[in-house]
């Protein structure tokens, strides 16, 4: 299949899209992530820099787009920064910070798990050897370990298959 026939991909145009459609976007988007477990206000903030055309909102600009207060959006800046979603920078030649969505976030948000993965692994080790291989906790804990070193494992070939598959639909490595 070509660029031009799959419809994930069209040509870039200077046409910005409209105002009442991407507020739609955010506020269904944001109701999916808050389904998924995300707070609202930071479930809303990256929804709006997702769909912002570059990608890169100061607080001024999102507290105006979502009409909420600078203390909501850097409290949910700060939630998304913490869990890899979005990172901060300063404006050239300004104290203002600005907030970035990378084009590949999901790949980086997902990629940056494999810590996390490690991190739990090691718990669940430690808590096997504690509470006893043979008891019901430590059978439990046994299986989340196996489930989690499988998920590690998995991850790092899907990975791979993904850069493969972006770099043919959008020109673009990991």
């Amino acid at each position: 299949m070509s660029r031009g026939d799959d419809p994930v991909v069209t040509e870039q145009t200077e046409r910005k899209p409209d105002e009442g459609a991407v507020s739609d976007f955010v506020e269904r988007f944001a109701a999916q992530f808050v389904e998924a477990g995300v707070a609202r206000m930071p479930s809303r903030v990256f929804a709006a820099l997702i769909a912002s055309e570059s990608g890169v909102m100061t607080s001024a600009e999102l507290g105006e787009q979502l009409k909420v207060s600078p203390a909501a959006v850097s409290g949910a800046v700060r939630y998304l920064a913490q869990v890899n979603m979005v990172s901060r920078e300063r404006e050239p030649g300004s104290r203002r910070e600005r907030y970035r969505v990378a084009n590949n976030q999901w790949y980086e948000a997902i990629a940056n798990r494999d810590q996390l993965l490690r991190a739990w692994e090691d718990t669940f080790r430690d808590g096997i050897a504690k509470l006893g291989p043979d008891t019901g906790a430590g059978r439990r804990l046994a299986e989340t370990l196996v489930f989690f070193e499988f998920l590690e494992a998995e991850l790092a070939g899907m990975m791979e298959r993904w850069r493969t598959v972006r770099a043919e639909k959008f020109g673009e490595s990991g």
